[in-house]
């Protein structure tokens, strides 16, 4: 809901809506013609284009005044976007004083009006041909995407033309589908009333009200309507469809009917489709409804007439007798004026100026007659009924055009414009101006220039003269005409030509306009009961206003009955406060499950950016590591790299030392030798000297080439030793790299294992916090879903029982009337008695005199005296039996008449006391029905969110096993594929080592070398070189 205050046009959006100017300077001649919770429809005529408009004013002070305005706004809104023949036309929107004047087409009534004019239901074609023009209308909302959800008789409204149309958007919803509890109760569609249990509902629920309100044309009533309207809700939720009775109307209209009546909204056709059903399209005149305005306005003007000879009647009365010479010529002045209407004619003269007190009931009767026998007991709803289905129907209605095709002004009756009054004329007038009864307490009322108003949803009329019982205003012995038209700005009348001018209740009466002053038989009737100059007067009004601009279907009785019954407006204010709880409900449901949906995905977003962050802790983590892995790789690579350099150094220089002993022995033992050799050749002296020194040359010789042959095997020995060695060295380094390799795969999996261990249980504890989160709520929504449920049966129950303590209360009241009555009419019916008592008795008196004088023509003198006393005695014998009679008769009256009234009374109490209890046991099965509903839905509810969380957490632990198992898979195959790349790399090598010459075994068997431990520092390793001999260097026996 915006901030703003109502009101306000701040806002360049909410200011476009209304026009700058001042209304009240732009529209005149306001009459009102409806009333309702919202405000008054007033009747006007525009200034600048002399245009025939429709004005709804709308309050928004008060109660809820931010809902009210919100309201406006809506209609406002959506009234601007509508553009079809069969929906109200918008003319545009006022703001003044806390108040809102929408500005429409004016139009002459409702479908309800019809029917509460003729007092019958409509024919079929009648009915076809608005639900034509209904399901046009619906079907281009719908096409929109809008509901109007007040589908009803009172808000189906006719122009002058026959066109139908459809007013009252204020209960419209702007999207489809909505689950709002909006509508008229005995007119809302099943899933309106179950929206907050069941879901949302679309335009089908139009569908629903319009099947209604075609029972409503047919039968004149809605179903349930004599009922509580709260008790209806209950009924149309769990009862099955209404039907019409299939004797009385064609297959069609029950057909039409029906379809448009199915329970299921999935069962029930659209609008567009019924516009092909062969209900709508079957052949009819296209002037059906044209004559129906027409009888309906002939309908109005006879009950207007009737009404106001009826108050005529009463304030025109003096005494029996008087009224009685005076009476007969305003009935003939009466039956010239109403002579187009036999049915006016045929009332009025059952209406016999000899009995005061029956018109005088007839006339108090007479705003009452409309109501049907059945819904009497329970007139509030009826008063509900009307007050919505009239007001909310004229209230948007407008029709701009004059009526040219209507008759003529008319022409005043020949013989009477130009007659004289007659000499007695004023004299009787003067005559009942002095003996004239004081005026009812309730045609002050009625006189008030002030529409009754609610503090809370009414606005003020302006200054024009009230709707009323036009007789007030035409009576020339009250008052002379003073306002004519309307809107307050009438110039009144000069009285000067009328004898009752200065008259007592002059001063107290001000005059009315009446509202059918166009009609000829009002004016005739008009002419009649006035004087020449305030006959003058009216007819220079008509002539200035226009003779037809006024149009109507509606009688003054309904606008009346409308304020009446505006005042008295609980169960309208009750039914608004359910309606306003529902709405608050269905708003407080949402905002909760709005703030669920929220917190949820706030969840789920923190839970996500925890995963999220996980995740790239965990990459991050195996970047960490392979790049350790990877730097302690390139680490070993070096170390075998200078490990291998310095055993191949250390092994050379070995050797090297090994090739110097190895010399030195040699050439000590080449000194040797060559001493031992001389020494041994000297002592053969018989050798000749030259063959002993080529002797000795030549075991030089031998012992050179033996010690070169040596070298060299020595040399050939070191570099095979050398590269076996080497190959060793090689060979275990590719061992170590690889067992290392291994364990880098080894330590990089179990990591993986870990952060998938990790991820897992991350996963687990998300898991229990979203389904703590879906529990808890869940259990705030449920936990408010029953608060209002439980809100919501308290105040139809609470409801329930003020409308039957109203209902009790109204019957105590109207047996104390009647109780209250009981002596009058019981007076009546004593002095009905004793008026035929004394009839008897001068009857009998009369016999005796005759009878008397009969025997004392026959009766000698001497006796007549003794036969006088016998007839004397007799008399009184008689007289008094008669007496003892009318004693009898009047306690037999009495007696009897207070005998029906109780019984009647008993039996009304018993009957109404059994329909409340039915109704409240009705309420509570339903509301015992509901909370087994809600209670089920909350249980199933639960059950399935068990269910959901059960499968989501299976399809969890699902996902978690198939990640483990795909990871044992990964590591698996990783280590088979790290296990064969290390043997193929092992068998590559051992293979290019035996193409050197190694053999594997060979290679296999310890070195003889100590290697340096990779981890540690090369420079402390010691290669143990073990001491070289001759006996080592030279096997045994080379010498």
């Amino acid at each position: 809901m915006p901030s703003a205050r109502p009101g306000s046009l701040k806002d360049p959006e909410i200011a476009d809506l209304f026009n700058k100017h001042d209304p009240e300077k732009i529209f005149e001649d306001l009459r009102e013609i409806g009333h309702g919770s919202f405000g008054a429809v007033y009747y006007a005529r525009c200034n600048l284009t002399r245009e025939i408009v429709a004005i709804k004013k709308m309050s928004y002070t008060g109660k809820q005044s931010q809902e009210k305005w919100q309201d406006i706004l809506k209609e406002i809104r959506f009234l601007r976007q509508l553009n079809h023949p069969n929906t109200i036309e918008y003319k545009g929107c006022y703001l003044r004083e806390s108040t809102a004047w929408l500005v429409m087409e004016y139009c002459v009534g409702s479908a309800s009006d019809i029917i509460e004019v003729h007092k019958k239901p409509l024919h079929e074609d009648e009915i076809a041909a608005i639900c034509l023009g209904v399901l046009s209308g619906l079907s281009y909302l719908h096409s929109l995407g809008r509901i109007h959800r007040d589908i009803k008789a009172g808000n189906i409204l006719l122009t002058d033309n026959g066109v139908v149309k459809l007013a009252d958007f204020g209960s419209a919803a702007i999207k489809c589908p909505a689950n709002s509890f909006v509508g008229t109760p005995y007119w809302m569609a099943p899933e309106v009333i179950l929206a907050m249990d069941e879901g949302q509902y679309d335009g089908k629920v139009d569908v629903w009200s319009l099947g209604i309100t075609c029972i409503e044309l047919a039968e004149r009533k809605p179903p349930y309507f004599n009922m509580n309207a709260m008790s209806a809700l209950y009924h149309i939720a769990q009862n099955e469809s209404p039907t019409l009775p299939k004797n009385d109307w064609s297959d069609a209209f029950c057909s039409f009917v029906e379809l448009c009546l199915k329970k299921m909204p999935a069962e029930r056709p659209s609008s567009a489709k019924l516009l092909t059903h062969a209900y709508v399209t079957r052949p009819r005149s296209d002037t059906v409804l044209l004559e129906l305005i027409a009888r309906t306005k002939s309908a109005v003007r006879e009950l207007d007439n009737l009404n106001y000879r009826k108050m005529k009647k009463i304030l025109m009365v003096d005494t029996c007798e008087t009224e009685s010479a005076v009476g007969d010529t305003d009935d003939q002045q009466d039956d010239h004026a109403g002579g187009d209407s036999s049915k006016s004619n045929s009332i009025t003269s059952e209406h016999s100026i000899h009995s005061v007190g029956v018109s005088a009931a007839s006339s108090q009767s007479s705003s009452s007659n409309s109501i049907p026998a059945a819904a009497q007991n329970h007139h509030h709803i009826a008063a509900h009924h009307h007050q919505q289905a009239a007001s909310a129907a004229v209230a948007a209605a407008m029709h701009h055009h004059h009526h040219p095709h209507q008759q003529p002004p008319p022409s005043w009756p020949s013989g009477q414009q130009g007659q004289p009054v007659p000499p007695g004329a004023v004299s009787r007038n003067s005559s009942r101006h002095r003996n004239r009864p004081p005026l009812p307490n309730i045609m002050h009322s009625m006189n008030n220039n002030v529409t009754p108003t609610n503090s809370a949803s009414v606005v003020p009329a302006p200054a024009p003269a009230p709707v009323l019982p036009p007789p007030i205003s035409v009576l020339p012995h009250l008052s002379a005409m003073g306002h004519v038209g309307g809107g307050g700005t009438g110039t009144g009348g000069s009285g000067g030509g009328s004898p009752a001018s200065g008259g007592p209740l002059a001063d107290r009466i001000q005059p009315i306009q009446p509202r059918y002053l166009t009609t000829p038989a009002a004016q005739a009737a008009v002419y009649a009961a006035s004087s020449a100059s305030s006959q003058q007067a009216i007819s220079n009004a008509v002539n200035d206003h226009g003779p037809n601009n006024f149009a109507t279907i509606r009688t003054t009785s309904i606008v009346t009955k409308q304020q009446k019954e505006h005042m008295q407006e609980e169960m309208h204010e009750q039914m608004s406060g359910y309606k306003r709880m529902r709405r608050e409900h269905q708003a407080h449901l949402v905002k909760l499950e709005e703030k669920c949906k929220v917190d949820m995905e706030a969840h789920k977003t923190a839970l996500d950016k925890e995963y999220d962050t996980l995740l790239h802790n965990f990459t991050r983590d195996l970047d960490r590591l392979e790049t350790k892995h990877q730097q302690d790789v390139e680490r070993r690579a070096k170390q075998t790299s200078a490990a291998e350099k310095k055993l191949h150094k250390e092994i050379t220089l070995k050797q090297e030392n090994d090739r110097k002993v190895y010399d030195l022995n040699r050439k000590k033992e080449y000194k040797a030798n060559k001493e031992r050799w001389k020494r041994e050749l000297s002592m053969d002296e018989s050798t000749p000297k030259r063959q002993r020194d080529l002797t000795l040359q030549s075991q030089k010789d031998n012992l050179k080439q033996h010690e070169a042959q040596e070298e060299q095997r020595m040399l050939q020995a070191q570099k095979q030793y050398i590269e076996l060695e080497m190959r060793k060295f090689k060979r275990k380094r590719m061992i170590m790299q690889h067992e290392h390799e291994d364990q880098q795969l080894r330590d990089e999996l179990g990591k993986k294992e870990q952060q998938l261990q990790q991820a897992h249980a991350m996963l687990l504890k998300h898991h229990e916090k979203t389904q703590e989160l879906e529990y808890r709520q869940q259990k705030s929504v449920h936990q408010l879903r029953e608060e209002q449920i439980n809100k919501q049966h308290d105040t139809e129950l609470h409801n329930q029982k003020d409308y039957m303590d109203r209902i009790k209360k109204e019957l105590v009241r109207k047996h104390a009337v009647e109780l209250r009555q009981q002596p009058k009419s019981l007076k009546q019916k004593e002095l009905q008695i004793r008026k035929q008592f004394r009839e008897t008795c001068k009857t009998q008196t009369k016999q005796y005199k005759r009878y008397k004088a009969q025997v004392l023509q026959t009766t000698p003198k001497e006796q007549q005296k003794e036969v006088i006393k016998q007839l004397k005695e007799e008399k009184h014998r008689k007289l008094t039996l008669l007496g003892e009679q009318y004693e009898q008769s009047i306690a037999d009256m009495f007696q009897s008449q207070s005998y029906k009234l109780d019984e009647s009374q008993v039996i009304e109490c018993q009957r109404t006391h059994e329909q409340l209890e039915y109704e409240l046991e009705m309420l509570t099965a339903y509301q015992n029905k509901n909370k087994k509903q809600a209670q089920e839905q909350r249980d199933r509810e639960r059950r399935e969110l068990e269910n959901r969380v059960s499968v989501r957490r299976g399809l969890l632990e699902n996902k978690m096993d198939a990640e483990l198992q795909q990871f044992n898979q990964e590591r698996a195959e990783r280590l088979r594929m790290k296990h064969e790349k290390h043997t193929k790399e092992l068998e590559a090598f051992d293979n290019e080592s035996i193409a050197l010459g190694f053999s594997t075994l060979s290679l296999i068997e310890v070195s003889r070398e100590a290697y340096a431990d990779e981890e540690g520092s090369l420079s402390g390793s010691m290669i143990s070189l073990a001491h070289s001999n001759s006996s080592t260097s030279f096997p045994a026996g080379s010498l």
